[in-house]
């Protein structure tokens, strides 16, 4: 009986220690790679919603260009002389300028 209770006290403290690994496993993934992700697409959503007419900026597919015209949900960017494409306002990615000093 004695070999019984110390065998159900182990169990019990194992229940506890796994359910302290599993918080601790929870709280490394949100600290090293949830927080920063949030944080890097609230940086995005503040620039594509400060976005000015003339700034040089990067769209998914890499092209290079400066803001022409903003819409609502387009932007129109010029990537050469005379050339102009108009692009959805959530593929612009990177200001170009921030990234050449980089």
């Amino acid at each position: 009986m004695n070999l019984l209770t110390v065998m159900l006290q182990a169990q019990g403290g194992s229940n506890l220690s796994f359910l302290i690994m599993m918080i601790a496993i929870f709280a490394i993934m949100y600290f090293f790679m949830i927080r920063p992700q949030n944080k890097k697409q609230k940086e995005i959503a503040n620039f594509r919603k400060n976005l000015e007419v003339g700034q040089s900026v990067i769209t998914a597919g890499g092209i290079y260009g400066k803001v022409k015209e903003i819409e609502d949900y387009t932007v129109t960017v010029e990537i050469a002389s005379g050339v102009k494409i108009k692009v959805d306002k959530n593929s612009i990615y990177a200001d170009a300028q921030a990234q050449a000093n980089k």
